[in-house]
């Protein structure tokens, strides 16, 4: 006897994420203690990026990530990336849901990013990749 199959849109909307999880990072007061920490750990390695240190879980499965010291508070932090297709638009939403800008649309080599807060408070990071 075959499983229930939920409807053809409900599976569809289930199967596609728009806004995908891409990114970790964890902010640390010392990067090389955080990197020999979760080496010794999980058995991950890290490479020096400019101020960031790459990490390298090891896996073709998951996410990458990076440690960071940013030099002032937050010192100890962790946050997630989602990818979004227009940051101030993204950012513009989560106000009228409640949020906070935390770090407004900061443009890198890579990409922008910035940082929003829910009502609880929870630090979510927005990303939109340079376009190749």
């Amino acid at each position: 006897m075959e499983a229930p199959r939920a409807p053809a849109r409900a599976r569809d909307r289930l199967l596609r994420m728009p806004n995908p999880v891409v990114h970790f990072e964890i902010g640390c007061p010392d990067t090389a203690r955080a990197v020999e920490f979760y080496t010794s750990l999980f058995d991950w390695s890290g490479t020096p990026m400019g101020p960031a240190t790459m990490i390298d879980t090891g896996s073709k499965s998951g996410i990458p990530g990076h440690f960071t010291t940013l030099g002032h508070e937050p010192h100890r932090y962790t946050i997630f990336y989602v990818q979004v297709d227009d940051i101030d638009a993204c950012l513009a939403k989560a106000e009228s849901l409640g949020g906070k800008t935390l770090v407004p649309k900061v443009d890198i080599p890579t990409g922008s990013f910035a940082w929003t807060s829910d009502p609880a408070g929870n630090t979510i990071g927005l990303w939109k990749p340079t376009q190749a």
